[in-house]
Parts: C-alpha cells; sequence; structure tokens
C-alpha cells in the first residue's frame, strides 16, 4: 500500500508540481538533491552558491504550488562552507518548512526537520548532537533527548522516504486541494433523480476521514454519476442502465471504473458511443472489470490525458 502510495504522489508532483512542464522526481533523492550538490560542489569550489530558483529545486515546486515563499529562506542563498554550520543551516531551513507548513494546516508532527537530510548529513547531525550534550551546549537547532533518534542506515533511508513522501501529501492537502471550489451550480434536469439519495455535508466537522474539499469531490461524483448513468448507458451493449449507487470513497467506489466514465462523459460525450457503451455496467468478474478499465483508460487517451494511469 505504502509503494502505491508512494507511486502516486512521484507521478503527480512529476507532472503537475512544476512551472514548467513535466521534472521527474525521486522520493527522497531528488528532493535531497540540493544537498547533494553542495556536498559534491564545495569540495571543488570554495566560491559555490546555491541558487534554490535556477536548480528547480524543492522550494520552487513549494513556491509555485503554495504561491508563497518560506520566511526567512532567500530564493538565492549561500551555504557556509564549515560542514557544522552547513548543517546547522540544512536543519533550520527544513524546520522552517515544517514550521510553514504546520501553519497552513498540514498534519507534520511525526516528521523531525533531521529526517529530511541526507543519510551522510544525518550520521554528522547525530555527531553534532552528541557533542553538543557532552558538552552540554545547547543552540537553537539542537533538540531535546525525547525527540532525538539515533537510526541504522537502513532504517534512516525507509524514515525519510516516508517522511519526504508525507511532506508532499500535505503540500498537496493544503495548497491543492483547496482550489476545488465548494459552489456547486443545481441543475434542475438532475435535482428531481437525486432527491432519495443520501447527502454528503461538506462542514468542515462532519467527517473524520476526508477533508471537505474532499468531500466536495464525493458531491461532484454523487451528482454526475447519478445524472449520466441513465444516458451513457442506455443503449449499452454488455447489460442495461447500472444501478443507482452513493459514492462514499475513492476506492471501492470507483474500482468497476463506471463512476469515472460518467465524469468523462459529462464533459466528453463524445466518447459515449466509442468508448462507455462497451462497458459492463454489473461486472462481476476480474475479467469483466480490467474490460473497463482497459476501456478508461483508452478513453483517456483518446483526449491526450495521458496521466500514466495503470489498467
Amino acid at each position: 500500500f505504502f509503494q502505491k502510495t508512494l507511486s502516486a504522489v512521484k507521478s503527480w508532483f512529476t507532472l503537475f508540481g512544476w512551472s514548467k512542464g513535466q521534472n521527474p522526481i525521486s522520493i527522497p533523492h531528488s528532493l535531497r538533491r540540493d544537498v547533494c550538490i553542495v556536498q559534491l560542489t564545495v569540495s571543488q569550489d570554495k566560491s559555490f552558491k546555491r541558487n534554490l530558483g535556477k536548480d528547480k529545486g524543492f522550494y520552487e515546486m513549494l513556491l509555485h504550488l503554495s504561491g508563497q515563499s518560506i520566511p526567512g529562506i532567500a530564493a538565492s542563498q549561500s551555504l557556509p562552507l564549515d560542514p557544522v554550520e552547513r548543517i546547522f543551516q540544512l536543519h533550520w531551513q527544513h524546520s522552517e518548512l515544517l514550521a510553514f507548513l504546520k501553519s497552513q494546516g498540514a498534519y507534520l508532527s511525526h516528521v523531525l526537520p533531521e529526517f529530511l537530510l541526507d543519510p551522510e548529513d544525518y550520521k554528522l547531525w547525530i555527531k553534532m548532537h552528541t557533542v553538543l550534550k557532552r558538552g552540554s551546549v545547547r543552540t537553537s537547532c539542537s533538540l531535546s533527548d525525547k525527540h532525538f533518534f539515533v537510526l541504522e542506515d537502513s532504517m534512516f533511508e525507509t524514515l525519510s522516504k516516508q517522511a519526504w513522501t508525507d511532506v508532499l501529501l500535505q503540500i498537496y492537502k493544503v495548497f491543492v486541494l483547496p482550489r476545488v471550489s465548494s459552489r456547486v451550480n443545481p441543475d434542475p434536469s438532475s435535482l428531481e433523480s437525486m432527491e432519495n439519495m443520501p447527502r454528503i455535508k461538506s462542514e468542515p466537522l462532519s467527517s473524520n476521514i476526508y477533508s471537505r474539499y474532499e468531500r466536495t469531490i464525493l458531491i461532484w461524483l454523487n451528482k454526475h454519476y447519478e445524472k449520466n448513468r441513465k444516458i451513457v448507458w442506455k443503449d449499452g451493449q454488455r447489460g442495461g442502465i447500472p444501478p443507482r449507487r452513493w459514492i462514499v470513497n475513492f476506492d471501492q467506489d470507483l474500482l468497476d471504473g463506471l463512476v469515472l466514465a460518467a465524469q468523462m462523459a459529462s464533459y466528453c460525450p463524445y466518447l459515449i458511443p466509442t468508448h462507455f457503451i462497451k462497458m459492463y455496467t454489473n461486472p462481476r468478474t476480474h475479467e469483466q472489470f480490467l474490460h473497463n478499465s482497459l476501456i478508461l483508460v483508452e478513453a483517456l487517451h483518446a483526449v491526450s490525458l495521458d496521466i500514466d494511469i495503470k489498467v
């Protein structure tokens, strides 16, 4: 499940996270690329200057998605040549990143700044923390013992991968999902058919699973499915009109492809006779589910919406 989540996150941010088109990322390696560039270049060029805007780094992506920069972190800045000072600055930058995201509503209390470091920098951070503890020295970047973990290499890499994945997920939640409009224009032709449907409330406290914006999308899915199921499959080749359903989640209720096909039919009705009419409207077997998924992906490709969704 975690690998599928990571793959979906990587795919979305590769396709839509950047202002100048697609930019392949890997989690966590390319997100820590700025640190790696500094490590390689400092030994060769003593006057290396780190430019977040030109390096197409993580902060550029964050600026594109949020429309605002992190307070205190400039678009172009130099990292100290001294390894100790450099680690303190990187740790401070990650602390500011997490504080900025939390201020926007992100849930990241389980992510510590050092989890976002490169493995070699993490080892140096551990060494520095140990020295500070022995010398009874405290700095603004040092942590209390209850928030200090010494992790083996493999465990750190796993934790860092999860930390960066969670950071991206929370960035999506606080900066991308809120773009969903809660203004739903009532369609007189569909109001009558939806009178007996259970209502999904969009109020903030009506669900402890989905956000207000996710519930707005569920309302949109229910509206278009109920409106279009009798239109898309009135002349269906593999079954009659599919039954009414209440769409309350984004996994089980979308498995047979019919709900997503109904959404596409709302905007691309010309796909109905060429694609959607061939779908099984009451699929029972794995083969029938696969058949519907094949048609749905073919429809996406037909309108050049190639977002790397596998059947």
